[in-house]
Order: structure tokens, then C-alpha cells, then sequence
């Protein structure tokens, strides 16, 4: 028996909702950034074990593919377009009805990724054909590409399955379990890598075992806190359900909409495979450029979207457009500094964390390039997840789709343009610029569709943090001209002047916003101030 409708508690306050939004982030940020570290480690076992060789060129482009998938139907799509709804049953509907959607959603998308992934290891061959054109001439690359599709493709089930209980938990503004989730993703590539690979006739195929393994892992962690908070998944198959028709209407254009990145990425790793190391080293490349992104960029738009959407669901655009705009300036200040440092630091860090066995200095110098090119659109990376989150809580996923489109067109005719000139790198600022197309339409459209955002706000943030980047900078170019970088080994002395540098980057930063007051820092420091009061009560 459905439970009876709760009256409605008074909307909170903007201020509340903004503190909301970056404490969740914060949440989110701490787990992701756990999970980048041994994200980054699970990278430096790989490096070392098969630097940029056919088998690492042959693993990365089988993962893009279940990877694209997995934007399509799963972090990208699935989560967008499941939210908004979700979030109008449990604010609107009882707490039984919102139970019934996430069970139908859930038997729903079981069966629809079943489905694609058994028709992906028959159609695998095809499949790897059309993506890596550059293999034609090396049969024996061309079927361990395949076969490691093969292996792979089951992961998009786990994966999708785990981005569903990720968005029930979020909606419910539980972030904790879903960000926490992915470590246990790394721990098991990096164990497969360690200990069943060298067993194996080809250790790579380990590797592609411990995706599955990790994928699986990932969705069962969320378990537990869907039966806290009774919302375990029941099996429902109702592809009829309202909501569920209503989820699909919403995902089915936003298949391009919100996944543009990915798909640009598939591009460079369909045309990267004509050059040799091309997909390693942009894999790499965009691996560094996600870390920022990932931490900070995702973390905030991933708890951004519950406040937007539940903003929209009440009609209040006054206070959807003041968070959209506050969503924006926290972009700005995490994502401008982390865009310089990148570009400036690309070849200690490289260095650092990539070169060691077989990675070569070769390697890491093509890498860096890679990193500089991608680093450029950091920006621009960031700044269309959160515009696009706006656009699904309105539930309009066709703007998004053609301004994704035009994107994925330009991306192309950039990339044709600029490999002949700089290679696999030429790939990566293709994928750059293309989201600084993307990112250009769908704020013209959407500041016409709300009547506009403080862009003033907006504007003076940008101007302050500009000034903050100067001591970034002169840290991180006093760090990359030090001939320490030259010479071999020394890896204790080289760690310790990139935190050092790292160190007196964020310091320099976070002083000039102290100094000019800004209300991003007042917003930070109020939330790790509470926190640290919280843990001297307790």
C-alpha cells in the first residue's frame, strides 16, 4: 500500500542550497579524489608493464568502446535523464511510487544493455574494424584488439547498472557510497594487472579481466545503502511505467547531448590509431586532464543537479538561474588554475608518474603534448557538464543534442586539419576546441531561455582568478625550468620539488582570493570550518 504524500516542507534557502551543493561536492570530491590517486597508480602499473607498445595501443582502443557505451547508457544519459524524474517522484510522490520507478528503470535497463552487450561480442570483429582503421595492416593486432572487446564488453552491464543506483542514491543526496565506488574499480584492474596478468598467455588480457571484475564490484558496493534507505532494486520488468517512458523520451536524443566528449574521444581514437602510441598517448593524456575534471568538475556537477532539478520541479527559475550561475563561478575557480598548472607542469608530471619501464622519455614527451593540447579545453570540459545539467532539469535534451552535433562535426573537421600537423596531439585539440564550440552554443541558448544569468558575477570571478593564476605561474614555471628534470632516477627529490611547487601554486592562489574576499573561498572555507568544529564536538 502506498504511504500517503507528505505536505511539502518550505523550499530551503539559496545560501543553504549553495552550501548544500559544495558540501556534497566536497563529499564527492574527497572520494573521486581518492579514487583518481589509485586511478593514477592502476595507470603507472600499466605504463610500466606495457608502456606504448601494440598491446597497450590494442587495450586502450577495446576499452573506448564498452567506455563510449557506458557514457551513452549509462554515466552520461541514464544518470541525466533518470534524476530529474526520479527526484520529481520522491519530492512529489510517495515514497513507494519512487521505489517502483527505480525497480522498473532498474529490470528495464538490465534488459536493454544485455542485449547490446551480447550483440557487441558477436558483432566484435565489426565493430573493431570500424574503430581502428589504423590495424588493418597488423592482423595480429587487429584480433587481440577484438578479443580483448570481447572480454571487455560485459562491463557496460555493470557499469550502467551501477550509474542507476549512483543516481537513486544522489537524488536521495546520498553521494558517499556512489563516489567511493570506483576505488574498488582500480583495486581490481591494479591486482588482475599485478598478479593474474603475468599468468596469462597474454598478460594484457589480464588486465581487460580485472575491467569486468572492477565494474562488477562497483555496483555491488551500492547495495547496502539502497537497502538502508529501502530503495533495493526489485525485478519489475514495466518498460510501460510512466516514468520510465518519461526517462526514455528524456535519454533517448540526450545520447549525443551530454556524451559529446566521449564521442570527440572516440574520433581521436579511431583516427590516433593510424599513428604508432597515438591511443596510448592520448588515453594518457586525457587520463591527467580527467583528474581535475573528475575530482572537482564531475564532483560538482554531480551534486549540482539534484538542487537544480528539484529547483525546476517547483517552477523556481529565479533560484535555478542564481545556482546555475554559482555553479558556473566554482567551474572558473577550480578549473582555470588547474588548466594553467597542467600546461605548465604537463612534462614533470608525465615524467613523474608515466616513465618508468618500458615508457620511454619518447613517450612521455608525445604524452605531454597530448596533455597541453587537451589542458586548453579544461575550461570548456567543465563548463558543459554544468550547462548541460541545466538543460535536463528543464527536461530539455533537444538543445543539447544539436549544439552536440554541431560539436562532433567540428571536432572532425579540426581533427583532419590539425593531425596532418601535429599528429595524435592534433587529435587532442581538436577534442579541445569542439567543446569550446559546444560550450559557446548551449550558453548563448540557455541564457536566452532563462533570461539570462549574473554574468557580471560571473565575469568579476573569472577577472580574480585570472589574477590568482600569476604565483601559479611563476611556481610551476620555476618547477618545470629545473634541470633536475634531465637527468636520470632521482625520483624522491623529483616528487618532492612538483608537491612543492604544487604547494606553493595552491598557496599563491588561495591567497590572492583571500585577499580580494571572494565569496568561492568564503564558500570553501565555511564548509571545511564547519567540518573542523563538527570533529572537535565529536
Amino acid at each position: 500500500m502506498a504511504e500517503p504524500t507528505a505536505s511539502p516542507a518550505a523550499p530551503p534557502t539559496q545560501q543553504d542550497e549553495n552550501q548544500s551543493v559544495i558540501k556534497s561536492a566536497g563529499v564527492i570530491g574527497v572520494a573521486t579524489f581518492s579514487s583518481r590517486i589509485l586511478g593514477f597508480i592502476r595507470d603507472m602499473v600499466i605504463a610500466r608493464l606495457f608502456g606504448a607498445t601494440p598491446a597497450a595501443d590494442a587495450f586502450f582502443v577495446a576499452y573506448r568502446i564498452p567506455n563510449l557505451l557506458r557514457e551513452l547508457f549509462a554515466e552520461g544519459s541514464m544518470s541525466a535523464a533518470f534524476i530529474p524524474v526520479f527526484t520529481e517522484y520522491h519530492t512529489l510522490k510517495s515514497k513507494q511510487d519512487a521505489w517502483e520507478l527505480a525497480s522498473a528503470a532498474f529490470t528495464t535497463l538490465l534488459t536493454i544493455v544485455t542485449g547490446i552487450t551480447l550483440v557487441g561480442i558477436l558483432g566484435s570483429t565489426g565493430i573493431v574494424w570500424l574503430l581502428a582503421p589504423g590495424f588493418h595492416d597488423d592482423p595480429t593486432r587487429l584480433e587481440m584488439t577484438t578479443l580483448l572487446t570481447r572480454i571487455m564488453f560485459p562491463y557496460l552491464i555493470f557499469i550502467s547498472l551501477a550509474a542507476l543506483a549512483m543516481g537513486v542514491l544522489n537524488s536521495l543526496r546520498a553521494f558517499a557510497a556512489p563516489a567511493f565506488s570506483p576505488v574498488f574499480f582500480n583495486l581490481f584492474i591494479i591486482g588482475c594487472a599485478l598478479f593474474l596478468a603475468p599468468a596469462m598467455p597474454e598478460p594484457i588480457i589480464g588486465v581487460a579481466i580485472g575491467v569486468v571484475a572492477g565494474g562488477a564490484a562497483q555496483f555491488a558496493m551500492q547495495l547496502p545503502g539502497l537497502r538502508r534507505r529501502g530503495m533495493l532494486f526489485g525485478f519489475t520488468f514495466n518498460p510501460g511505467h510512466p516514468g520510465v517512458k518519461k526517462i526514455g523520451r528524456l535519454m533517448i536524443p540526450s545520447l549525443l547531448g551530454l556524451s559529446v566528449t566521449q564521442i570527440n574521444i572516440t574520433v581521436s581514437t579511431i583516427l590516433g590509431s593510424f599513428f604508432a602510441g597515438g591511443p596510448t598517448y592520448l588515453f594518457y593524456g586525457m587520463r591527467l586532464i580527467q583528474f581535475p575534471l573528475g575530482v572537482f568538475g564531475v564532483a560538482l556537477v554531480t551534486a549540482i543537479l539534484p538542487t537544480l532539478s528539484a529547483q525546476a520541479a517547483r517552477g523556481a527559475l529565479d533560484e535555478l538561474r542564481t545556482t546555475l550561475g554559482f555553479g558556473l563561478r566554482m567551474i572558473i575557480f577550480i578549473m582555470l588554475p588547474a588548466m594553467v598548472g597542467l600546461i605548465v607542469l604537463r612534462t614533470p608530471i608525465v615524467h613523474l608518474v608515466f616513465e618508468h619501464g618500458t615508457f620511454t622519455a619518447h613517450d612521455t614527451a608525445e604524452t605531454a603534448l597530448a596533455v597541453l593540447c587537451y589542458a586548453v579545453g579544461l575550461w570548456a570540459f567543465g563548463g558543459v557538464r554544468i550547462i548541460v545539467s541545466a538543460f535536463y532539469s528543464l527536461k530539455d535534451t533537444t538543445t543539447p543534442v544539436i549544439s552536440a552535433a554541431i560539436a562532433v562535426v567540428a571536432n572532425i573537421l579540426f581533427s583532419l586539419v590539425l593531425m596532418s600537423r601535429l599528429g595524435a596531439a592534433g587529435l587532442a585539440l581538436a577534442t579541445a576546441m569542439a567543446a569550446m564550440v559546444n560550450g559557446g552554443i548551449l550558453v548563448a541558448v540557455l541564457n536566452r531561455r532563462l533570461g539570462g544569468v549574473d554574468w557580471f558575477s560571473v565575469l568579476r570571478s573569472a577577472g580574480r582568478v585570472g589574477i590568482g593564476c600569476v604565483p601559479i605561474i611563476a611556481a610551476c614555471w620555476w618547477v618545470a625550468e629545473a634541470q633536475i628534470w634531465a637527468r636520470p632516477d632521482e625520483w624522491i627529490a623529483k616528487s618532492a620539488m612538483l608537491f612543492v611547487g604544487i604547494g606553493l601554486s595552491v598557496g599563491g592562489y588561495l591567497g590572492v582570493h583571500a585577499l580580494f574576499q571572494s565569496e568561492e573561498l568564503g564558500v570553501l572555507w565555511r564548509m571545511v570550518r564547519s567540518k573542523l568544529g563538527r570533529f572537535a564536538r565529536e
